[in-house]
């Protein structure tokens, strides 16, 4: 149900023109109209390394990184998140109805937990004990981390497109496809809030570590950052051309990545919003994930794998490591 690669029409005219900054507690707003939005499906591959990945970084020119590959979804993997504490950790859902936990040090999936419909967001909880994961009939799934069974299930009247828990694991937020962000108390998932963020479908939702902000990305091709405290916007990021699908801040919230269907990663300074980075991708990307504690950012695009059928998913993850003094 959310944005899709194939799901967004381009606006004859395009997207232009800086974005202004929201007014207080309004939502931030562009000039030319939203893309269209139609059904499609996701997908997802996997590579590392500043000169594979095609980064326009001076600084880390010509430095290798390790590089992994993680397969065994039968289908696109939508999303990717690291456990918040444990840096050998991260989990991916997917289309084949399932999620599955890897271990980098073994490149290995060691939990596979099947979930009821066809996975397209996942979240891991602050203090690593819950993972949050919705499918494309906006039911999400709260499953325990430790024992890999359902905990809760809530079924939404509304268009879910990403979730994500407050740092302080007590409010879970969701962004719907009527440009809002709905916050929910947490363990509870009773309705809080409901703040208008853009003007156009509110696809994804991402919290800096430090507390400090969070930033959501829109049908609009903005990318939004709000004060944690006021709930207001304070800056805005308009530097993709397309629905802007996946956010995620650095380890010390100094960054923000964010990716569409453009072919290259945007990395931003959080405080001023210049751009720091610029990777460069062969097809769209579909999420992105830094890691809790280093300078690596790890995403899957619409990559795909099929000698003879162009159409074959992929199904694998890139990592674009930047220096550690960067």
């Amino acid at each position: 149900r959310r944005m899709t690669p194939s799901a967004i029409a381009r606006s004859p005219a395009g997207l232009a023109g800086p974005a202004p900054v929201a007014p207080m507690g309004g939502a931030c707003a562009r000039s030319s109209p939203p893309p269209a939005r139609a059904p499609g499906g996701w997908a997802s591959r996997a590579r590392a390394c500043p000169a594979s990945a095609g980064a326009s970084c001076g600084r880390c020119h010509g430095r290798a990184v390790k590089e992994n590959n993680y397969r065994g979804h039968g289908d696109s993997v939508d999303q990717l998140c690291w456990h918040p504490s444990n840096p050998d950790l991260f989990v991916t859902a997917s289309g084949d109805k399932t999620i599955r936990i890897w271990d980098v040090r073994t490149t290995k999936c060691i939990a596979t937990v099947n979930t009821k419909g066809e996975n397209i967001n996942i979240c891991w909880s602050p203090d690593g004990q819950t993972i949050a994961v919705g499918n494309k009939d906006d039911v999400v799934t709260f499953i325990d981390a430790k024992t890999h069974r359902s905990k809760a299930e809530e079924q939404f009247k509304f268009e879910v497109n990403e979730i994500s828990w407050n740092n302080d694991n007590n409010m879970f937020f969701l962004t719907n496809g009527n440009g809002c962000i709905n916050i929910l108390s947490y363990p509870e998932l009773k309705p809080i809030q409901s703040i208008n963020a853009h003007p156009s479908n509110c696809i994804c939702i991402k919290f800096d570590p430090m507390g400090k902000y969070f930033a959501t990305g829109s049908a609009d091709a903005l990318v939004s950052l709000w004060d944690v405290d006021e709930l207001v916007c304070v800056r805005c990021f308009s530097r993709l051309d397309w629905p802007v699908r996946t956010l995620s801040f650095s380890h010390d919230g100094k960054m923000l990545a964010s990716a569409s269907e453009d072919h290259f990663i945007d990395i931003a300074e959080v405080e001023t919003g210049e751009k720091l980075w610029e990777v460069q991708c062969e097809s769209p990307t579909f999420t992105v994930a830094w890691h809790p504690k280093r300078p690596l950012l790890a995403f899957a695009c619409d990559d795909k794998d099929g000698k003879y059928d162009s159409s074959r998913e992929a199904g694998t993850v890139k990592l674009f490591g930047l220096p550690n003094d960067a």
